[in-house]
């Protein structure tokens, strides 16, 4: 059993970074989860839990966040059909990957990932040209490497799909947006993925494979309420200012998963 009240908080802070910064809320979840659980889930599968769980908490958020951002008309869908079929099978890839990868590995690959991102957000490296003008092949390999990564690491793949965007001339607020819309496809296709490949696994919580139902529910009742005040709180400040934020955010919880 685990403490329902953590729970609860972690999911209304995670749903309002999710909708602030089209992060799918994942960042904060993992984290969060590796500590929460300790101790009720076997830690050879700690890891995986924890991932799996933040996957499927991403489904109910990302949908949420979503429609506050449609409503401000902020998503490029143009973007989004560019992106998800081979995000889909990139999620799906990384689920079936992660299996076989050990508690520690994970764990650090999560930490680089998102301090090696922080900086590149943080110096405002950028292409020479807009996301208009890349090739369609382009496009097809940068889904397949985000839901690869997404799934692996148990997020929404806006930790790379915001980076991606704002690297090729794209406005902050329109690749934040942008970014929770393609969470939604890589949660689904993650979620699923680790609930198939968590079944009959020593450990495991059972029921839903990777996937620890109770923290599921709870993270999932406060996300979806607080993701559309963290959407609207994101068209309302600075452009720059959010930018910034978004790097020394990626930065801390880096660090943090070091540190576990």
């Amino acid at each position: 059993m685990v403490e329902v009240t953590p729970l609860l908080i972690l999911g209304a802070f995670s749903g309002f970074i999710a909708g602030l910064l089209g992060v799918g809320g994942g960042l904060i979840l993992v984290p969060a989860l590796l500590y929460l659980l300790s101790g009720s889930i076997a830690e050879s599968v700690l890891m995986h839990t924890a991932i799996g769980t933040a996957l499927a908490v991403i489904v109910f958020t990302s949908f949420s966040s979503v429609w506050a951002h449609h409503q401000h008309k902020a998503i490029h869908w143009h973007y989004f059909k560019k992106l998800t079929p081979t995000i889909l099978l990139g999620a799906l890839s990384g689920a079936i990957i992660a299996k076989y990868l050990s508690f520690d590995f994970l764990r650090f690959f999560f930490a680089i990932f998102e301090i090696t991102v922080a900086l590149i957000m943080w110096f405002g490296i950028s292409a020479s040209s807009h996301a208009n003008n890349l090739a369609r092949w382009i496009w097809s390999v940068v889904g397949y490497i985000i839901g690869l990564v997404s799934a692996v690491v148990g997020i929404g793949g806006g930790t790379m799909t915001t980076p991606f965007l704002v690297y090729n001339k794209v406005g902050i607020k329109n690749a934040i947006a942008t970014s929770a819309s393609v969470g939604m496809p890589i949660a689904i296709a993650g979620s699923v993925g680790f609930m198939l490949t968590g079944v009959n696994v020593e450990g495991a919580t059972g029921g839903l494979g990777f996937i620890h139902i109770e923290a599921l529910i709870s993270i999932v009742i406060a996300s979806v309420l607080f993701a559309p005040l963290g959407a609207k709180v994101a068209h309302s400040v600075n452009g720059q200012k959010l930018k910034k934020g978004f790097a020394l955010f990626l930065a801390l919880l880096g660090l943090l998963v070091i540190v576990y």
